[in-house]
C-alpha cells in the first residue's frame, strides 16, 4: 500500500519512496476536490461542522502527504525524489490556489456566515472571520478571468521558488577545496581542522576538505590566517546560484514581477501590503518605519564599532595595513574580541557537547512549562542519525518530534522546524508531530559533536518553534501552533535563546565533555562581557536584509533600477562594514525570500519585530527569576497554547500585562 495515502503514526519514513509521490498526491487531490465540491453542494441548514470543520478535514491528507514530500526533498533528496517533488508541486499549488476561487464554496461560506456567524464565539468565530478574510485576499471576489490569472500566478510561483531552492542547494554543494599542506590551516581551531579531515576522509581523499556548508565556511571566515583563501571562499559563497545551469538571476525578477502582479490583481498597492495586512505591522510602510527607527538608533554605534575595528587592524599590523575587505571583517573582529575581552569562542566549545545541550534544553523546558521529553527508539526515520522524542505532561503524550542535527550533501542548509501533524484537544489520540532540522558541527573521531555557542542558540531557537507547534491547544487546525502572523511567529523561538546566556540555565548543560566541570566563572564573565561586541553590526546586518526585502517588494522596478543583483548590492552595502565586491550576488541564494511562493517575502523585518517582543517578554523572567514557573506557565498558556486563536497583540498583552517596549531590546544590545 502507498504509505502516503493515509495519515499514519508513527510516520512510515522508512517506506516512502519517490515512486509513491505522484500516485498518492494525484489520488489525494481527487479526494480533496470531491470533498470540497460536496461542501459547496450540500443542501439544508449549514453548520460549523458541515462547512469550516469539513473544509479543514478536506485538505488534511494533502497537507500531510505534501508536507512529508517537501521535508524529504529537503533533508534526503535524490534525483528521482526531486523529479517527483517537482512534478507534484505545481498540482498542489494549483489546488490550494483554487480553493478560495471556488465559487460554490465561497457562496456556501458567505451563506453560513450570514445565517450563523453572529452566534459563533471564541475560536470558531475567529476561524470564520479569518477564513472569509483569507478567501477575499486570495481572489474569491475576482471575476472568472481574474481567478484564472491568479491561479496561474500561484502555480508559476511554486515552480520558480522550488527551482530557486534547488539551485541554491546544488550550488552550495558544487564548491569545495581539499588542502594537503598543514601550513594552509594556519589560524584554524582544532575543531575545524578535525572536521575538515573527517570530511575529506568521507570523500575518500587525503588532507582537509572545506565546503560552503555553515560549520566549515564560518570557521574559515572567522579564523583562517590566509586572506587569499578567505577571499576565495567568500566570493564562492556570495556568488552561489549566479552562474550556468544553477543561475537564479532570471528567477528573482520574475518572482518579484509575479508577486507584484498578484498584489495589484487583489487590490493592493504592492506585495508588502498584501502579505502584511494579516500581520502585526499591517502595511509595508509601517514595517519600513520600524526598520528606519532601529537603523537610526544603531548608526552611531555602528560607525563607532567599524572605526574601532579599522584602528585595531592598524595597531596590529602597522600604519600601512590595507583597508578591510568583506572577507576580513569576521577574521579581524574575532581577533579584536579576543584582545578586548580575552575571549575566544572556541574555548566554549568543549562545554557544549550536543547530547548534553539537548538534555539541558529539555530540563529548561521542564522547569518552565511543566512538560518532559523522552527519546522513543524504534520509530522509522529518514537517516540513521535522526532521533525521535515524545513530549509528555505526566503520562499524557502531547506530541512528538524528530531531531536531524547534522549537514549532509543531500540536505539543504540552515536550520528550521517542520510540522507534520497537528493535533486537536477534541481528538485525544491525534497528537502534534514535527521536526527540528539543523546543520551543526558533526562529531569527529573520538569526540562528540562539540558546538559553538551560536549553534546552541540555534537549537534552542528551533525548539521554541517546535514547542509552539506541539503545545498548541486550538480546535481549528489552521489556527493552531505556529500558524500565526509571521511577525509574531519568531517570539516563541527567539525568547528561548535567552536561556543560553543565563548562568542558572547554562549550568544545566554547559559542562566540559571530558571532566564534567561547568563553565568556569572567569570564562562565563568574559562570554557575557563579549555578548554585545559589535552588536550594532549584528543589528545592521539583520536590518539590511529587512531593507532589501521591503525595497524589492515595494519599490524595485527593473526598467528603472536595472539588475536586481546590482540593486540589492547597493542597498546591502549601505549596511556593510566593508565594500561589497561588484559580483556580490547574495540575493540569488536568499532562500528566506525566494525559496517559497511567500515565505519571508516582504516579511524579513519580522525577525527584528519579534526580537523586540522577545526581549520585552524575557524581561519579565529576569524580574521574577529565569525559571519562575508561574511566568513560564503564563507564557505557555497565553502564547504557546493559543496559536492564532486571538489577535497576537492581545495575546502578548495577556502575557505581559501591557504592550511591548523597545527599551528592553536596546538595553540587551547595549545600544542606548
Amino acid at each position: 500500500m502507498n504509505p502516503l495515502l493515509s495519515i499514519q503514526t508513527p510516520i512510515p519514513f522508512d517506506r516512502i519512496r519517490a515512486e509513491h509521490v505522484e500516485p498518492a498526491l494525484d489520488e489525494l487531490l481527487r479526494e480533496a476536490r470531491g470533498a470540497i465540491d460536496a461542501i459547496a453542494a450540500q443542501t439544508g441548514p449549514r453548520t460549523y461542522e458541515s462547512t469550516l470543520a469539513a473544509l479543514d478535514a478536506a485538505t488534511e491528507k494533502v497537507e500531510y502527504a505534501m508536507g512529508l514530500v517537501r521535508h524529504l526533498e529537503g533533508v534526503t533528496t535524490y534525483p528521482e525524489l526531486r523529479a517527483a517533488h517537482n512534478a507534484v508541486e505545481p498540482k498542489v499549488s494549483e489546488f490550494y490556489s483554487r480553493i478560495p476561487l471556488h465559487e460554490g464554496l465561497w457562496q456556501c461560506l458567505k451563506s453560513y456566515a450570514q445565517a450563523s456567524g453572529t452566534s459563533l464565539t471564541g475560536v470558531r468565530k475567529r476561524n470564520l472571520e479569518k477564513t472569509l478574510d483569507y478567501f477575499r485576499r486570495h481572489g474569491a471576489d475576482l471575476d472568472a478571468a481574474g481567478k484564472a490569472r491568479l491561479a496561474a500566478i500561484d502555480v508559476e510561483l511554486a515552480e520558480l521558488t522550488t527551482k530557486f531552492s534547488q539551485h541554491v542547494l546544488d550550488a552550495t554543494n558544487a564548491y569545495d577545496e581539499v588542502w594537503t599542506g598543514k601550513e594552509q590551516l594556519s589560524g584554524l581551531p582544532e575543531s575545524a581542522v578535525e572536521a575538515a579531515a573527517a570530511s575529506a576522509k568521507a570523500k575518500g581523499k587525503e588532507g582537509w576538505r572545506f565546503t560552503l556548508q555553515a560549520p566549515s565556511y564560518i570557521a574559515l571566515m572567522t579564523y583562517l590566517d590566509n586572506p587569499a583563501a578567505r577571499e576565495r571562499f567568500y566570493r564562492a559563497y556570495m556568488t552561489r546560484a549566479s552562474r550556468g545551469e544553477l543561475d537564479n538571476s532570471s528567477i528573482v525578477p520574475r518572482v518579484l514581477e509575479l508577486r507584484r502582479e498578484k498584489a495589484r490583481l487583489l487590490g493592493f498597492a504592492d506585495f508588502a501590503d498584501l502579505v502584511l495586512v494579516d500581520r502585526m505591522a499591517k502595511t509595508g510602510a509601517r514595517a519600513m518605519e520600524f526598520l528606519e527607527d532601529l537603523r537610526g538608533r544603531s548608526i552611531p554605534f555602528f560607525e563607532r564599532e567599524n572605526t574601532q575595528l579599522h584602528a585595531f587592524r592598524g595597531d596590529l599590523e602597522g600604519g600601512g595595513a590595507p583597508g578591510l575587505q568583506a572577507w576580513d571583517i569576521g577574521y579581524y573582529a574575532e581577533k579584536e574580541r579576543k584582545a578586548k575581552y580575552d575571549f575566544d569562542e572556541e574555548e566554549l566549545r568543549p562545554y557544549f557537547p550536543l547530547e548534553q545541550v539537548v538534555a539541558g534544553m529539555f530540563a529548561t523546558v521542564t522547569r518552565l512549562y511543566g512538560v518532559a521529553m523522552r527519546e522513543a527508539p524504534g520509530v522509522p526515520v529518514w537517516d540513521k542519525n535522526v532521533k525521535y522524542y515524545e513530549i509528555l505532561e505526566g503520562s499524557q503524550v502531547l506530541g512528538g518530534f524528530y531531531a536531524d542535527w547534522f549537514p549532509r550533501e543531500n540536505k539543504r542548509g540552515g536550520a528550521w522546524m517542520d510540522a507534520f501533524l497537528t493535533g486537536s484537544p477534541a481528538v485525544p489520540d491525534r497528537v502534534h508531530i514535527g521536526a527540528i532540522n539543523g546543520n551543526l558541527t558533526p562529531p569527529v573521531e573520538g569526540k562528540p559533536a562539540l558546538l559553538t555557542h551560536r549553534e546552541v542558540e540555534t537549537i534552542f531557537h528551533e525548539f521554541g518553534h517546535l514547542l509552539h507547534h506541539c503545545l498548541s491547544r486550538v480546535e481549528a487546525r489552521g489556527l493552531s501552533g505556529a500558524n500565526v502572523a509571521w511577525d509574531f511567529v519568531e517570539l516563541p523561538s527567539q525568547i528561548m535563546e535567552n536561556w543560553c546566556w543565563e548562568r542558572q540555565s547554562l549550568d544545566l548543560f554547559a559542562r566540559h565533555w571530558k571532566t564534567g566541570e561547568p563553565i568556569p566563572e572567569h570564562l562565563y564573565l568574559k562570554m557575557r562581557q563579549a555578548r554585545n561586541y559589535r552588536a550594532a553590526n549584528a543589528q545592521m546586518r539583520q536590518l539590511s536584509f529587512g531593507f532589501v526585502d521591503l525595497k524589492l517588494h515595494r519599490e524595485y522596478d527593473a526598467n528603472q533600477d536595472g539588475s536586481v543583483v546590482e540593486y540589492s548590492r547597493r542597498i546591502l552595502e549601505q549596511f556593510s562594514p566593508a565594500p561589497l565586491p561588484p559580483e556580490h550576488a547574495m540575493i540569488l541564494a536568499f532562500t528566506h525570500l525566494f525559496g517559497s511562493p511567500v515565505g519571508y517575502g516582504a516579511g524579513y523585518y519580522s525577525y527584528k519585530w519579534a526580537e523586540v517582543l522577545d526581549a520585552d517578554a524575557f524581561s519579565l523572567f529576569l524580574e521574577r527569576g529565569v525559571f519562575d514557573r508561574e511566568t513560564g506557565l503564563r507564557f505557555r498558556r497565553q502564547i504557546l497554547e493559543k496559536g492564532n486563536s486571538e489577535e497576537p497583540a492581545d495575546l502578548y498583552r495577556a502575557f505581559r500585562g501591557r504592550d511591548p517596549e523597545l527599551s528592553a531590546l536596546l538595553a540587551r544590545q547595549g545600544l542606548q
